[in-house]
């Protein structure tokens, strides 16, 4: 260690003159392109085996091959260059030259590392017998970051700089200004070629020093320490943040100062000062590499059956031409591989079979034949090497079709029984019967799910994938839900009453269009006046969402989370959980890494009021009531300050001038009010008409609603379906009795229909005024609220639709284009529809004003 520098010895010799290049290996092919661009002539090559580590025979006996020393002198060369020379240089070569030598050592000191240096670099000598004891003529230096290793630094900085700073050091030294600055001896140290036995791991340490020990031996010599009675080395070591937790399963490792943790992101070790560190992968004594992820099912693994054409493409068999007859069972390192033997072995493969994108990591974890071939063509074919999704399916035969439905939570990954076994059964409003039991979760499944979704970023690849490979599987799961698009529409209408062609086109339609749309934003960047800056994710985010669109608020929140890189613990309404299960089955084939979305289906009581309350959740989302809104503000607030985004209740005035097109105006002002059974939170909650009309339009509204099909949603001529469950249709039915005790006109409607199952009629009061319960409040449900306004008279008509708590939506109805654009800037409401109902659009924001909430989904802004 010099100076507390990674030493990256560098020496060259580059002028217009005559070069010798001594060495090996990429470095020195880029050294050799370099050299010839800037002009000089490159009068011999000299390379030097270094075959399998075995000892310098030149070295041994201190002097030259007199024949090769010989034909090295007649080149008349001016100057030796020598790029990764890691054998012995005979003096007489060193001297031989008009200038003196400069070398280049690749690699540096594993001690930078180890020390915890927060600087590295490398140094260009003049060299002498020592060759990196002589005079220095330049240095480079780079920031060490906190999980670099020597592979890292080496690919960042020292091979690029490195080649740089070999050039620009025989550029100095043409023009005739090179320095000569003799090395410091005050502070100096020197420390020995770190080896295997040096290498073992001292576990009573900080767990900085343990990462710093770990990755300052990665990958050569390798931190290695005895487990389960065999040397294991330790590879790919990363700090995690203090008080990190992780759900996995305990491994002794004798003198650690507690068992390692086996999680889904690798093992997890503990330094003497209580904090963490995680180590990806693991090498036992025989060569074999595995994620350390996978510890305890290491000797499994899942057969690949090739087609012919795969077992006639013969480049495998081509690599070691060493072994005479390659065997399933043939190990590549024992065969007598090398690591620039794998290097070749990835290169080759990777040239010859298109597409099959190998990293050296890849041949140490598969190091027999026949495992390495079944890993090339599972990355040929695209097939995922995760263990395969275990569903425990309900079957359905309905709609024509068999639906195939997951029951259970999903948590890292994987569909678990809530604690203790606790379930319910999820109803079916169209006849009343239950569909299934569902896994009812628990405030541990809570804990259990954000921790999951808490490691998966942290821990997991999730936190370091990039955002447009964030967008690409956002692409992959809206295909899949494209896929799936009718058994998502029939459980949709089987669990929440929407009619089947409305569930296929919103539902499911713009869940769907939703997912592209926050794919298409992964990687844009918006950046106008700044060309520095920070995007803070947040990580962990819980969204809790309402039983009117199950799928559809999913998506609206869920997208814009996964495409900003957060994590994702969800609770649906516990009435329609279905979809959400069948969608995180859907995520889970997409691709998605284990622990990013967690799905809980339970009471809001109980897992909504544990997700408010939980200190790992820096947001959450929330669809539904004002009054649980308000109360989840105040859990949020009390717990951690987290962000909340608040959807809340509604009361959307809809507003029908007479110059208004009457035939449009009666069409969607029905769509307005009865769409989605009226369970619909922008739906129009009070209607008022201009007087000089207002008959006319309530005879056509009455007239349209006698022709509106109630019946089984799965009937694709059905208009109007059962409302979502029991007690929401009581809600309803008292609260038509109210507006009928308070004196308002009940001109049709206004019961439960005499049916199995939970509809209700479509319902149309008249004579409202603004005092009354049912002008006030929100009906949620398929009842039309009509009051006259005087004819002319916009800004009272504006008075009396602005006079309400709520301001989601609201809309107006006219010809005239001047009137129109008065009344939209003049309404409180985070939606205005002009001539139009109910048209939103994925990449328009939507949000309310008021009680009704803040924060926006959708768009770019959300």
């Amino acid at each position: 260690k010099m100076n507390s520098k990674i030493c990256f010895c560098t020496f060259f010799i580059v002028g217009k003159i005559y070069l010798a290049v001594i060495g090996q290996s990429v470095f020195g092919l880029e050294v050799y392109k370099e050299l010839r661009k800037e002009g000089h002539t490159i009068v011999g090559v000299f390379t030097i085996p270094d075959k399998d580590g075995k000892a310098d025979p030149l070295g041994e006996q201190g002097k030259g091959i007199p024949e090769v020393v010989q034909v090295y002198k007649a080149t008349g060369a001016e100057l030796n260059v020598m790029p990764f020379c890691s054998q012995f240089i005979p003096m007489e070569v060193i001297d031989h030259p008009a200038h003196a030598l400069l070398y280049p050592l690749h690699g540096f000191d594993n001690r930078t590392l180890i020390h915890g240096d927060k600087k590295g670099g490398f140094t260009v000598f003049w060299a002498d017998d020592g060759l990196d004891t002589g005079p220095i003529l330049l240095q480079r230096e780079c920031d060490v970051e906190p999980d670099d290793t020597v592979n890292t630094i080496y690919k960042r900085f020292l091979f690029p700089e490195g080649v740089k700073g070999t050039v620009d050091a025989v550029r100095l030294i043409a023009a005739g200004n090179a320095p000569k600055i003799v090395q410091p001896e005050e502070g100096a140290t020197y420390e020995g070629i770190q080896k295997k036995d040096n290498a073992k791991i001292d576990w009573n340490q900080s767990a900085q020093a343990l990462h710093n020990w770990i990755r300052g031996n990665d990958k050569v010599p390798g931190a290695w320490a005895e487990v389960d009675g065999q040397k294991v080395t330790f590879y790919g070591s990363s700090l995690l943040d203090s008080g990190a937790t992780a759900i996995g399963q305990p491994l002794e490792i004798p003198g650690a100062s507690q068992p390692g943790l086996v999680t889904k992101a690798g093992l997890m070790l503990f330094g003497n000062d209580g904090k963490t560190l995680l180590v990806k992968n693991l090498q036992f004594k025989d060569g074999k590499m595995i994620a350390a992820a996978r510890y305890f099912s290491s000797g499994s693994s899942a057969s690949v059956e090739l087609t012919e054409e795969e077992k006639a493409f013969g480049v495998w068999k081509s690599i070691l031409t060493n072994v005479d007859a390659i065997e399933d069972s043939t190990d590549f390192f024992k065969s007598g591989a090398a690591s620039m033997d794998v290097v070749r072995l990835v290169e080759e493969v990777k040239l010859r079979a298109s597409g099959c994108q190998l990293q050296n990591e890849d041949v140490y974890m598969n190091t027999t034949f026949q495992d390495f071939i079944q890993m090339c063509v599972r990355k040929l074919r695209g097939e995922d090497d995760e263990e395969e999704l275990v569903v425990d399916y309900v079957e359905k035969n309905i709609n024509n079709m068999t639906i195939r439905m997951p029951h259970q939570l999903f948590i890292n990954g994987e569909f678990v029984d809530a604690e203790g076994g606790k379930t319910y059964k999820t109803i079916n409003p169209t006849d009343g019967t239950a569909i299934c039991d569902v896994s009812l979760a628990q405030a541990s499944d809570v804990d259990r799910a954000v921790a999951a979704a808490k490691e998966a970023f942290e821990e997991g690849e999730w936190g370091k994938i990039n955002p447009r490979d964030r967008g690409r599987l956002l692409y992959k799961l809206a295909d899949l839900m494209e896929e799936h698009q009718e058994e998502l529409a029939t459980i949709e209408s089987m669990d929440s009453g929407a009619v089947y062609t409305l569930a296929l086109k919103t539902h499911v339609g713009m869940s769907i269009q939703t997912f592209r749309y926050f794919a298409g934003w992964c990687d844009k960047i918006q950046v106008r006046e700044i060309s520095i800056f920070v995007i803070l994710t947040l990580r962990v985010c819980a969204i809790v969402i309402p039983w009117n669109y199950p799928l559809m608020m999913l998506a609206w929140k869920t997208a814009a989370c996964l495409a900003a890189g957060n994590t994702v613990v969800l609770k649906p309404a516990q009435v329609t959980p279905l979809t959400a299960v069948k969608f995180a089955e859907l995520a889970a084939r997409a691709g998605f890494p284990k622990g990013v979305i967690n799905i809980l289906p339970g009471s809001g009581a109980l897992v909504g009021q544990r997700l408010s309350d939980h200190p790992d959740v820096r947001k959450l989302g929330f669809t539904g009531s004002t009054e649980i809104g308000k109360h989840i503000m105040k859990s949020c607030a009390v717990s951690n300050v987290k962000k909340v985004s608040l959807e809340l209740g509604g009361k959307s005035p809809l507003i029908i001038f007479s110059d208004c097109d009457m035939d449009k105006a009666v069409r969607m002002g029905m769509s307005a009010v009865f769409f989605n059974k009226g369970e619909n939170c922008i739906a129009a909650g009070r209607l008022f008409v201009e007087e000089n009309i207002h008959d006319q339009y309530v005879k056509r509204v009455v007239e349209e609603v006698k022709k509106m099909k109630i019946g089984d949603p799965l009937d694709r001529s059905t208009d109007h379906g059962p409302q979502n469950h029991k007690a929401h249709l009581d809600k309803l039915v008292e609260y038509c009795q109210t507006g009928v005790r308070e004196g308002a006109t009940l001109v049709c409607g206004g019961k439960q229909v005499s049916r199995p199952g939970f509809f209700f009629e479509p319902t149309i009061f008249t004579d409202v005024q603004d005092h009354m319960f049912i002008a006030i409040e929100e009906s949620f449900g398929p009842v039309m609220i009509l009051s006259k306004f005087k004819s002319g008279d916009v800004d009272e008509v504006l008075r009396r639709a602005n006079a309400t708590e709520y301001g989601l939506a609201s809309g107006v109805f006219t010809r005239d284009i001047s009137k129109a654009l008065y009344v939209s800037e003049k309404l409180n409401a985070g939606t205005v529809f002009v001539n139009t109902y109910n048209k939103t659009d994925v990449a328009a924001p939507f949000g309310g004003f008021k009680q009704s909430g803040f924060g926006k989904d959708l768009g770019k802004t959300c």
